[in-house]
């Protein structure tokens, strides 16, 4: 492993990428593109410029915060000089919280963490396995994320962040170092930071989003590398479609539980 500016580089995951295929194909089926990292990229500038109109719109007391934050139950929160505001939660019917809430920050230090990782981990995944599995396993790893919070963390508890899909990234780019038996110890040393401090501030950072985006992350990545190469996107696509199947009744079934 290579340091980057934040987390590692894989040089072995890089030239597993870098192998080009007489049908233009990345190594494990993917259609390879000509920027790897445009999609991390744009990625990145939708999160920066939510994050813009949150701080325009009065920073922690902005009401885009309640209107895009996951919050598994609606409840009543005191907004500051005696103002109480009733706030919509999933159970409530509001599951587009599960989606937004992975484009949403307040503090500076958690989208410049969250949005370095994503610049430095984004690109040698797609490179790796191609635009359109790269978003499959972000998106999915990030609801992924959303319905471990909406079962493990409290009902009334505001969650935002792109953190569970980062998260997702590195457990696919774990799975993926090890299938091309390159040295796995950076990668390990610097997810066991993370979770380390995950659970050193537990008390302000989801680690039930944080585990539950790695968790997924790790089981999407296992299946594009390891799909049987006869019939790769019948059992890639199978399997993450499986994995998003199960994420939402996990929701479905929290709703229900909830309401």
């Amino acid at each position: 492993m290579r340091p980057a500016s934040v987390g590692f580089q894989c040089p072995s995951c890089v030239h597993e990428g870098s192998k080009s295929t007489r049908s233009g194909r990345t190594p494990y089926g993917g259609e390879r593109t000509g920027n790897p990292a445009l999609t991390s990229q744009v990625l990145i500038g939708i999160n920066v410029a939510v994050w813009i109109l949150i701080v325009v719109t009065g920073w922690r007391s902005s009401p885009l915060i309640d209107r895009l934050a996951l919050l598994p139950r609606g409840a009543l929160f005191n907004a500051g000089g005696g103002q109480v505001v009733q706030v919509t939660g999933v159970a409530d019917g509001a599951p587009w919280l599960l989606l937004t809430s992975m484009f949403a920050h307040v503090d500076l230090w958690h989208i410049g963490f969250n949005m370095l990782a994503l610049y430095a981990l984004g690109p040698q995944l797609e490179l790796a396995i191609g635009r359109t599995r790269f978003l499959l396993l972000y998106f999915v790893s990030g609801l992924a994320a959303s319905a471990t919070v909406m079962w493990l963390a409290g009902q009334y508890s505001q969650t935002l962040g792109a953190s569970g899909a980062v998260f997702g990234l590195m457990g696919a780019l774990l799975v993926l170092a090890v299938k091309v038996r390159g040295d796995v110890r950076g990668i390990l040393t610097w997810v066991g930071i993370n979770f380390l401090i995950t659970v050193v501030f537990a008390s302000f950072i989801s680690w039930q989003g944080h585990l539950g985006g790695f968790l997924s992350g790790a089981l999407i990545g296992a299946i594009i590398v390891y799909a049987p190469r006869g019939q790769r996107p019948l059992w890639q696509f199978g399997g993450i479609a499986v994995v998003a199947g199960l994420v939402a009744l996990a929701v479905v079934v929290r709703i229900a539980a909830l309401a």
